[in-house]
């Protein structure tokens, strides 16, 4: 675990960091620090450039412009010692099919020079009853948490974690939470991708939101949530013309309405004051001779300010 002694430089720093693959720059000028013993959550939709990001604070690619710092070493000076300290689990992995989960983790552990426990591993995963069957045998969830299990094969002091729970079910996915809260408790320090709001509401202590390889927010979860400037989201439908029937600038003139945005069949408000802002909905839809149907309010959300901020919901391709 993490060594007493360290100083307070962040366990992973970087700056301007660019990955271009052709002409496209999958990574464009992101700049990201993660402190010690926390767990940084990274959001974005499917080629934000996440995983290129961390595949590269890796040290499994290289960058074409930027600085990065892994426990205050960098990959060209200090490759080895950085490796001996960072737990990875990347997004797929390719595992040795006929070897039991026992021997893949005492063949991983091998490599490391300080070793963890592979019987307290295998049941920090939720293995126990997998320890002799073969990883070709396993299922994809099976797999997942035996991937996340090889990252922690060195009692590392970063935990690096690309869509942990990608396949897990629900019982699984809260297995690896709690497996990620552990290690952040002993003074870990865990930089992690997902899809999850939920996951990523729980677990991070700080988010970094990607899209199109560049950060457009960042903060805790509570800051970014509250830079939508909202109380509430308010969501209605309209009975009869579709919802461009109320046109944009006669929504956005109701008193307390911060944005409007046309989803579907939906109209989404976002509102400072969520009573007054009904009412005067209510009234514009009576004067129009409308029908308003399937009204809802939400506390604003994580989602709430992506879409408020892309124009896309998260898991959107």
């Amino acid at each position: 675990m993490p060594d007493p002694s360290a100083n307070h430089e962040p366990a992973v720093l970087a700056r301007g960091l660019v990955k271009r693959y052709g002409d496209l720059t999958a990574v464009d000028g992101i700049d990201l620090e993660v402190r010690r013993g926390t767990c940084v959550g990274v959001l974005g939709p499917n080629g934000a450039g996440k995983t290129t990001t961390i595949e590269c604070l890796e040290g499994l690619k290289t960058p074409d412009a930027g600085e990065i710092r892994v426990l205050g070493r960098t990959w060209g000076d200090d490759a080895r010692e950085i490796q001996q300290r960072i737990g990875v689990q990347l997004q797929e992995t390719e595992f040795q099919d006929k070897l039991s989960v026992f021997e893949l983790l005492r063949l991983f552990r091998s490599f490391y020079r300080n070793g963890a426990d592979l019987e307290e591993v295998i049941k920090t995963v939720g293995l126990e009853e997998k320890r002799k069957t073969f990883v070709k045998q396993l299922s994809g969830g099976q797999k997942q948490r035996l991937s996340v299990g090889c990252a922690l094969l060195n009692n590392p002091e970063v935990l690096f974690l690309d869509e942990p729970t990608t396949g897990l079910d629900p019982q699984a996915r809260r297995r690896v939470w709690e497996v990620i809260e552990s290690f952040k408790g002993g003074g870990g320090t865990v930089l992690l991708t997902t899809h999850y709001m939920e996951e990523a509401e729980r677990l991070a202590d700080d988010l970094v939101i990607f899209d199109q390889g560049r950060v457009i927010a960042q903060g805790s979860p509570g800051s970014i949530i509250a830079s939508l400037h909202a109380e509430s989201v308010v969501e209605f439908s309209l009975g009869d013309g579709g919802p461009r029937t109320l046109p944009e600038a006669d929504l956005a003139a109701l008193n307390g309405v911060r944005s409007v945005r046309y989803e579907g069949s939906s109209v989404v408000l976002s509102v400072e004051h969520t009573q007054p802002v009904i009412a005067a909905l209510f009234g514009l839809v009576e004067t129009r001779g409308l029908v308003l149907e399937d009204l809802r309010t939400h506390r604003p959300t994580l989602e709430d300010v992506f879409v408020s901020l892309t124009g896309r919901h998260l898991r959107d391709g």
